[in-house]
């Protein structure tokens, strides 16, 4: 007896959404002036209590990390934090380009609600092209290179710790950058203020 096979329509429901911001950058990563251009990213450190979740907001002019938050969830709420804190530490003017991937975190309400609440312009790369977002995969690769490739963190708060350090007290002060001529993101930042 021949078996039958039962044909099965399977039926997905699509969430409709607004179609991707256009990318505004185009791999222009060299920016004239402070706060013209931010590029975000999010990635993972993995932990003996697992993940930890780390946003970073970056300031194309002078490569520094204007804002950051870190979480046990990859959540939108986190690269929003992260925006938020760019935001209410920098006070950029009307007009400033916030640059991302296409990920789901930067596609959210709430994240749009922010860029355009500061009167920003959203830009993202195209779909699956992470040299697109260059300068944000850079950071991270510098991260985990001169840092948390070298150490097994215990706790999330261990990590955090660590890697807040890491970004405040040495890569915006003291790391010197090939494309910043072997100056810091601060230097750079404050010779343009004597200017």
């Amino acid at each position: 007896m021949a078996k039958r096979m039962a044909k099965f329509r399977v039926m997905h429901t699509h969430q409709h959404s607004a179609p991707p911001a256009p990318d505004l950058v185009k791999r222009a990563f060299n920016v004239s002036a402070p706060n013209r251009v931010w590029v975000s990213d999010i990635t993972s450190i993995l932990t003996g209590q697992g993940w930890l979740h780390l946003a970073i907001v970056l300031d194309l002019y002078a490569r520094r990390i204007v804002g950051w938050a870190m979480g046990e969830r990859q959540q939108a709420s986190l690269p929003v934090a992260a925006l938020q804190n760019a935001i209410e530490q920098r006070r950029p003017a009307p007009g400033l380009i916030c640059h991302t991937d296409q990920g789901s975190v930067y596609s959210s309400n709430d994240y749009k609600e922010i860029v355009t609440g500061c009167h920003a312009m959203q830009s993202m790369s195209r779909r699956g092209n992470c040299h697109d977002n260059a300068v944000a995969e850079s950071f991270f690769s510098t991260l985990k290179n001169e840092l948390t490739h070298h150490k097994n963190y215990r706790t999330l708060d261990e990590a955090m710790a660590d890697i807040s350090e890491f970004i405040e007290l040495y890569y915006n002060r003291v790391r010197p950058h090939t494309t910043l001529k072997y100056r810091s993101p601060m230097q750079i930042e404050n010779q343009a203020a004597v200017a």
